[in-house]
């Protein structure tokens, strides 16, 4: 069974507080990296529980660009297995694991610069088509380079700067329609396999062989045993296992109404100005919105649970998408910004007089103490093998008896079945793809249909969704990682009222 609720959480707390044999497998951390490990550990049939000191995607797994890349920057900095394991991950990804939440995105770079310059993006944008050839992708999924008329420029970015516009080039790329409901959906998916999960659960005194758990919302504290302990905490790994060393980098982003920009419906990508693999990107996304993003700086000192941009990197920003605009943006457009901290390996020095985007986002998987398994590094978009990798050390480590990995041909709750329904609203089916009729269905409340509240397209049904299946136990879950309202806080004051009214509702029901 898929569906996580509060109920469903403390029946899960009681169990393990109750139990006697170990774990096969415990996972901390609840962000895609440990959701995708205790996935991968339900499927090969072990005994798997998932804890998070937070809710699902609490972390660095909600401040993504929401992209599902294949490499093509890693192949600019020659680190070509990097690049060819982003686009196999890519495929998996688009065509059997999360095609309901991830669509191709068209991706234009307009000529209008140096001619050498367009020549070198037209030369990366054939490279990154072959790595998708080599994956397997068809073209009906991910479609080939294209040049580009100044007219189609113009029609796919309308606000893009006319002087010297000769046209365009453009790739294909997959943009995810929000980056927590992946993790959710992950969760979900382990869930229905039989994995445990626990949101507002933390783990201290942390060994290879199990932790002390606390639930956050009572204050009662147990332990639990297991055979093996996976750290897939993020930038937050040193916390668990002190010899780790992790380098945050932050990469922060500017959310603008879509209006602003013309309602587009390509990402506009601008290249950085002395880089050949970094690109500021004006991406089109839910619920009205266009986001600017990303930096990519060093954050270094004490590791925030909600990371904030500085003024550098709004201007920095600003300064390089409005060189491609016809009428440049001002920080009073900006409606939202969002920053995530990025788990980077390698040494503290190395890059600190370079770019720091050329510093490796291959993932390591470190074994402390022949027990503690920790995985750090990598990306989003690999994160099913980054959970692979990590499990395979467990069942070598723990000597464990588990079948073979098959994440790569399970789909994701929502990835298999009939979406065309008449009458559902088209973002209902992009944020739930063939469980959308069943939230409608599963709606007990009057109106599933409306607008939790004008002029936001979010419906009631969805609110009470993320209560019955998703694991969401508040307000603030909801408002923040299952709908992602909060980016904006505009929006989030509108709905705050609403959404907690359902919740009130929601619970007196039960």
């Amino acid at each position: 069974m898929s569906a996580l609720t509060a109920l469903r959480r403390g029946a899960d707390l009681r169990r393990l507080a109750d139990r006697r044999e170990p774990l096969d497998v415990l996972v901390i951390g609840g962000g895609i990296t440990g959701v995708g490990a205790a996935l991968d550990a339900a499927t090969r049939g072990l005994q798997v529980a998932l804890v998070d000191a937070g809710d699902l995607a609490s972390g660095t797994s909600r401040w993504s660009s929401k992209l599902v890349h294949g490499g093509l920057r890693y192949l600019a900095t020659g680190q070509l297995g990097i690049a060819r394991e982003s686009a196999v991950e890519r495929h998996h990804l688009m065509t059997t694991i999360a095609p309901h939440l991830i669509r191709p995105l068209r991706q234009v770079i307009p000529d209008a610069g140096p001619r050498r310059s367009t020549a070198l993006m037209r030369a990366g944008f054939r490279a990154g088509d072959l790595l998708r050839r080599n994956a397997g992708t068809p073209s009906s999924v991910l479609p080939p380079p294209a040049a580009m008329s100044a007219m189609e420029v113009l029609g796919r970015c309308p606000t893009v700067r006319r002087t010297g516009l000769r046209g365009g080039i453009s790739s294909t790329d997959g943009q995810l329609v929000d980056d927590a409901r992946l993790v959710v959906a992950a969760a979900r998916t382990a869930a229905a396999f039989g994995a445990t999960i626990c949101t507002f659960t933390r783990a201290t005194a942390v060994d290879g062989r199990g932790a002390t758990l606390t639930d956050v919302r009572t204050g009662e504290s147990f332990e639990v045993r297991a055979r093996t302990v996976i750290n897939a905490t993020g930038v937050w790994a040193p916390d668990v296992d002190r010899t780790i060393s992790v380098r945050p980098s932050r990469g922060t982003h500017l959310v603008f109404d879509a209006e602003r920009l013309g309602y587009p419906s390509a990402a506009l990508t601008v290249p950085v100005s002395g880089s050949v693999s970094r690109f500021v990107f004006a991406l089109p996304a839910q619920l009205g919105r266009v986001y600017v993003g990303v930096t990519d700086v060093d954050a270094p000192g004490p590791v925030s649970d909600q990371p904030q941009p500085d003024g550098a990197e709004i201007d920095f920003l600003l300064e390089t998408i409005n060189g491609a605009l016809q009428q440049p943006l001002s920080r009073a457009d900006i409606i939202g910004t969002f920053a995530g901290l990025r788990p980077l390996i390698g040494d503290p020095v190395a890059g600190a007089h370079g770019e720091l985007a050329d510093v490796s986002r291959r993932h390591r998987v470190q074994i402390t103490d022949d027990t503690l398994i920790s995985v750090i590094g990598g990306k989003l978009t690999t994160y099913r093998r980054m959970a692979q990798d990590a499990v395979d050390t467990a069942v070598a480590t723990g000597r464990l008896s588990a079948g073979d990995c098959i994440t790569t041909v399970t789909p994701l709750v929502g990835a298999v079945g009939t979406r065309e329904v008449a009458g559902l609203p088209a973002s209902l089916v992009e944020r739930f793809g063939a469980e959308a009729p069943t939230v409608i269905e599963k709606a007990r409340l009057p109106r599933p249909l409306d607008p939790v509240v004008d002029g936001i397209d979010v419906t009631r049904a969805e609110i009470e969704f993320a209560l019955t299946h998703e694991g969401a136990l508040d307000t603030d879950d909801i408002i923040h990682r299952r709908t992602r309202i909060g980016l904006v806080d505009t929006d989030a004051k509108a709905a705050w009222g609403a959404v907690s009214e359902i919740v009130g509702e929601v619970a007196a029901d039960r």
